[in-house]
């Protein structure tokens, strides 16, 4: 096994997990890429990193994502971070909550990853301390009626952060969020809409992955005191928003 320090990102095949993935890589990291159903993806980002390797589980389940981590646990001497960055964002409203997105949302979004950094601090061994991150979202504090379920998974999930750093055994890990705003085109947006939606923010200006990437391993250094949640989204968190941006560059 390499000597390497390793992480593992969930989601990491695509999208922002896929920045995470490759930051880390190039910074000289074993970098375990975790996806669902985008194999294809997933091999061809670990072809191009230094020194990866891929693993497939079902995130909604209560039983996969655990034996993921367990299995990791016991083949890396040396895993100091994992960063729960999958999710899901489908769309039900205040006015009317979709069961089934609801489930779906609070499994996947919150309960798993929970779940997933729990059994990360229980078996991961690290020498350095071990640092969980939780990628959320600046509707945390700045939400709208749009997204319902989701809003509600990634609040539910944002709870956690104090918890268990309340809970660690030893104060050398660390439990961290990152909260993103709008970086990459979502559901059928144009690329107008994207490049408007976008810079709907306090800088006007287009939040990149890599930001979100290099704020991880920032966070991967531990220099932050634990339960720490930094936005990272040119300050849209700061300018409230009646709806989601998707909607607010349609109008």
């Amino acid at each position: 096994m390499s000597p390497r320090p390793a992480m593992l990102v969930t989601g990491g095949a695509k999208r922002i997990g896929a920045a995470i993935a490759q930051a880390f890589g190039n910074a000289g990291w074993h970098v375990v890429i975790h996806y669902g159903r985008s194999r294809d993806q997933a091999e061809a980002l670990c072809s191009q990193l230094p020194n990866a390797e891929t693993f497939s589980c079902e995130l909604n389940d209560w039983n996969d994502g655990p034996a993921m981590i367990r299995s990791l646990a016991a083949r890396l001497p040396d895993w100091r971070v994992l960063v729960n960055c999958a999710g899901v964002f489908d769309l039900d409203s205040a006015e009317a909550i979709d069961p089934s997105t609801f489930a779906t949302a609070m499994q996947v979004n919150a309960a798993t990853p929970a779940l997933l950094g729990q059994t990360f601090l229980a078996h991961a061994r690290a020498k350095t301390g071990r640092r969980l991150i939780h990628v959320t979202d600046q509707k945390l504090v700045n939400p709208n009626p749009d997204f319902f379920s989701y809003t509600m998974s990634k609040h539910a999930l944002s709870a956690t952060i104090p918890m268990l750093s309340m809970a660690r055994a030893t104060s050398a890990d660390r439990i961290y969020g990152i909260a993103p705003g709008a970086i990459l085109a979502s559901h059928d947006q144009s690329e107008a809409e994207t490049e408007l939606s976008h810079r709907m923010n306090l800088l006007a200006r287009k939040t990149d992955p890599d930001e979100i990437a290099k704020t991880a391993l920032f966070m991967a250094d531990g220099v932050l005191a634990s339960g720490e949640t930094v936005y990272v989204d040119s300050g849209q968190h700061l300018v409230p928003q009646e709806r989601d941006v998707l909607f607010l560059a349609r109008e």
